[in-house]
């Protein structure tokens, strides 16, 4: 008789951890510091990138931001038959970056990173370091440059080179926004990142 209530206090704990893995947004968004002290494994990861990449923090975190608001399982909305009948997805982007399977299947071949996952953030951001640096290379932006950086992350590089954004206000717009949230994010870094920097014990010692 004990066992199988064993058995279901077993399963109970075991949803119950898994409910707890699947992490929330952060409370402060605006703030990056916050954000990391908060999350202090998504600061060791998004170091990881910039590291790899050569790609400022502060960038892929503001674009991150405008296209999903953290959220791991972010999805674009829905399309409409007739205005009325859900019918799929408008695209196939995806998690923290919302990138697009297509995108994220060449990602995973260049990188040899075959398990990668979009709704983890690790994987995410480092995904998005990798399109940053792209970019750098295929078109001549900028690694620090948000406003252009986000243009060739929402039209893509042969978008970019078209100028299909020209026509795009709202996108113009929303690049500007993401430019001035990099920048915000990046001085909040800098007054910050030294405390980020420290191991558990430092932390324990010195708070």
């Amino acid at each position: 008789m004990l066992k199988p209530v064993r058995t279901l206090i077993t399963i109970a704990l075991g949803c119950s951890v898994l409910a707890g893995c699947a992490s929330a947004p952060p409370e402060q968004p605006d703030n990056l510091c916050e954000i990391f002290r908060e999350k202090r494994d998504w600061y060791d990861a998004a170091a990881d990138m910039r590291d790899k990449w050569g790609v400022p923090i502060h960038v892929p975190m503001a674009i991150m931001y405008q296209e999903s608001s953290f959220k791991h399982d972010a999805v674009p909305p829905r399309d409409y038959l007739l205005w009325v009948i859900p019918w799929g997805r408008v695209s196939s982007a995806y998690g923290y970056s919302q990138a697009k399977t297509p995108t994220w299947e060449d990602y995973q071949r260049e990188t040899d990173n075959g398990w990668a996952s979009r709704d983890n953030f690790d994987d995410a951001i480092d995904f998005m370091g990798w399109f940053i640096s792209k970019t750098h290379t295929v078109n001549g932006v900028s690694k620090w440059n948000a406003y252009e950086q986000y243009l060739n992350y929402h039209e893509g590089w042969g978008g970019y080179r078209r100028q299909t954004y020209a026509q795009k206000g709202w996108l113009i717009q929303t690049s500007r926004k993401v430019q001035a949230r990099a920048e915000r994010y990046g001085a909040q870094l800098r007054s910050c990142e030294e405390e980020l920097k420290r191991g558990w014990f430092e932390r324990l010692l010195f708070g």
